[in-house]
């Protein structure tokens, strides 16, 4: 199905979305109690500086995200590397407010910042017929990193310090990534394409949208009401899954075991997303994207056995899985791939703002006494309501032919 050249473009998505996982409000949020027993601090209160410094670090990724349009990429890769690295060293010296706030910042920015955003824009750049399987293949790697990382990772705080735990993996990205990067996209340019058999592809007898006419087109606020959805409900629920696990009584382990679902089922919906969006396109799509993630929250306000954390994360999973390639293939085939990287620098900067939104959201719902149920109800609104406009305009999402 791939070449080698495309094979090593996958290879690379995977990799960089796999770390990208220490950026990510399901890994972080395990520490979550580690942290505020450290620093004597509420849910609430570390919710506002997580939401404040994610805040921060989409208005960053706005800016140096659109580099990757114009920088080789392999020093791109390495300048991003590094920075994480930088992150997670920084993260394991938090012991106040102010370097919490730091910490979350550069790990935000980072890692669920710029390691997805460049590997998934360098999959979205290169291939056109096969995009769709290209970026559910190399979204593997975050999924890979769901199943694997909460369970050892609250295995390994059982004895071993938190802090710790982050310096080991600042070494590791240190030493693994730029070996990995230097393998597989040394010689990848920015024209570099996927080979099609053809001399034209679709992408390019489609108008090439710039940043600035994607924010005059109503069209990407609709599409972005649905797609921040996943991000900031997700969120709110991964970086408080104390509490849900508290409101339930579930147990310690019941949410680090039901992501293994989560996992599973966010593989699932990748291997079926990536041959679907290239048959069906992924503007026909989208509207299916956040069903299951309304059903879940449907799950919360009426379920409480131990199971249904299974059940829930299983239903997330599934509209993780379409979120995750449809949140990358939508905007080069509405908008093209000349200047998708721009283009995704915003789209993936509102992402992470959305995460922001989402933990500010629900750690304040929390302090006001709201229940996990109420919770659950704000946001089944929200994404009922971002569907209905979604279908008002499905048949408008095409691109501009030239």
């Amino acid at each position: 199905m791939f070449k080698s050249l495309s094979l090593k473009v996958i290879v690379f998505g995977f990799i960089f979305t796999f770390f990208s996982s220490f950026g990510q409000s399901f890994f972080i949020g395990i520490f979550n109690p580690s942290i505020r027993d450290t620093l004597s601090i509420t849910h609430g209160q570390f919710g506002t500086i997580y939401a404040s410094a994610t805040l921060c670090s989409s208005f960053l990724l706005i800016w140096i995200g659109k580099k990757i349009d114009d920088v080789n990429i392999f020093k791109f890769s390495l300048f991003v590397i590094i920075l994480l690295s930088f992150s997670c060293f920084f993260f394991s010296k938090i012991s106040s407010v102010i370097l919490l706030f730091i910490g979350i910042l550069l790990m935000r920015f980072s890692g669920q910042g710029m390691m997805t955003h460049t590997g998934s824009t360098i999959i979205s750049r290169y291939f056109t017929k096969s995009r769709g399987k290209a970026l559910s293949a190399g979204w593997f790697g975050l999924s890979t990193a769901e199943f694997i990382l909460p369970v050892s990772m609250v295995y390994l705080l059982t004895f071993v310090n938190w802090k710790d735990i982050w310096v080991s993996i600042s070494i590791s990205v240190l030493i693994l990534l730029p070996i990995f990067s230097f393998l597989l996209v040394k010689n990848l340019k920015l024209d570099s394409r996927e080979k099609t058999g053809s001399n034209e592809t679709n992408d390019l007898n489609i108008k090439q949208w710039k940043r600035i006419e994607v924010l005059k087109d109503y069209r990407f606020y609709v599409i972005c009401m649905n797609m921040l959805a996943m991000p900031w409900i997700a969120t709110g629920f991964f970086v408080y899954q104390s509490f849900i696990t508290e409101s339930k009584e579930w147990g310690s382990y019941i949410i680090a075991q039901s992501f293994m679902s989560y996992s599973i089922f966010s593989i699932i919906t990748l291997i079926a997303s990536g041959f679907l969006i290239d048959k069906f396109t992924s503007r026909k799509l989208l509207i299916y994207m956040n069903i299951p993630l309304l059903i879940s929250t449907l799950v919360i306000i009426y379920l409480n056995e131990p199971l249904t954390a299974f059940l829930f994360l299983g239903l997330v999973g599934i509209s993780n899985g379409w979120a995750n390639v449809l949140g990358s293939s939508t905007w080069a085939e509405m908008y093209g791939v000349k200047y998708i990287g721009s283009i995704k620098a915003l789209t993936t900067a509102l992402m992470v703002f959305g995460t922001a939104f989402g933990t500010a959201l629900f750690g304040i719902l929390i302090d006001l006494g709201f229940s996990i149920e109420e919770i659950a109800v704000v946001s089944g609104i929200y994404i009922f309501l971002s569907i209905v406009l979604l279908y008002l305009i499905r048949k408008k999402l095409n691109p501009v032919i030239i």
